[in-house]
């Protein structure tokens, strides 16, 4: 009888491993990859910004950029009054300026 309950347990520790590796791969297609592309999005519309866009802040402030640098936006929040914002700090653009020259990033680009 003791040898039978020694037997059985040769078959079950690779379930566990089995569960860990399933758990990992939920994760990863519930949370992890949705949450690059969210913040692949975002890179996209903020390196996308031009002068006379209106945008959004993340603290939920409207704005007209005025001028974009590599790491700052510069954003008019009221008619002679300027702001200084980090790129990151765009949450979204409400309406793009109409601009002569096409941008790159605005193009369709399928995945």
């Amino acid at each position: 009888m003791l040898y039978a309950a020694e037997s059985g347990g040769g078959a079950g520790s690779l379930t566990p491993l089995l569960m860990i590796a399933l758990l990992f791969g939920v994760m990863y297609f519930m949370m992890i990859r949705p949450q690059q592309k969210r913040r692949r999005e975002a890179e996209k519309m903020q390196s996308a910004l031009g002068a006379g866009d209106e945008v959004v802040t993340i603290g939920g402030l409207y704005g007209t950029v005025i001028s974009v640098d590599d790491e700052t936006v510069v954003l008019e929040v009221a008619p002679g009054v300027h702001t200084r914002y980090a790129r990151p700090a765009v949450a979204r653009v409400v309406s793009r300026a109409e601009r002569t020259e096409p941008v790159a990033e605005d193009a369709d680009i399928k995945e």
